[in-house]
């Protein structure tokens, strides 16, 4: 399993039209072919700061939704809303306690 850590900082006017985005295509993503899980999370200092978390089966599955139709959809109406550079990170969970 690989996870998928994606921190994206918003300018403040544009964080009401990325929440609504996302809405939209949450259920989409999340349903891809390899995805499991995906959860949304929102700095609690910086508002303007999200973070995607998302488990893959595999590399091969997120390179496929990285390379998808419903992706190139997503970051095209969500990138003009960045007033950073995104960061992503794929790292294997080494521990998980619950």
């Amino acid at each position: 399993m690989l996870v998928r850590i994606v921190k994206m900082s918003f300018e403040p006017s544009k964080i009401e039209e990325f929440l609504a985005n996302f809405e939209t295509v949450k259920e989409k993503i999340r349903n891809f072919k390899g995805c499991n899980f995906l959860e949304l999370y929102r700095d609690q200092n910086n508002t303007n700061i999200f973070f995607t978390y998302s488990y893959w089966n595999s590399e091969d599955d997120l390179n496929n939704y990285r390379h998808s139709e419903l992706f190139k959809g997503v970051w095209a109406n969500t990138k003009p809303l960045f007033n950073a550079k995104p960061e992503a990170w794929s790292v294997n969970k080494v521990a998980s306690l619950k």
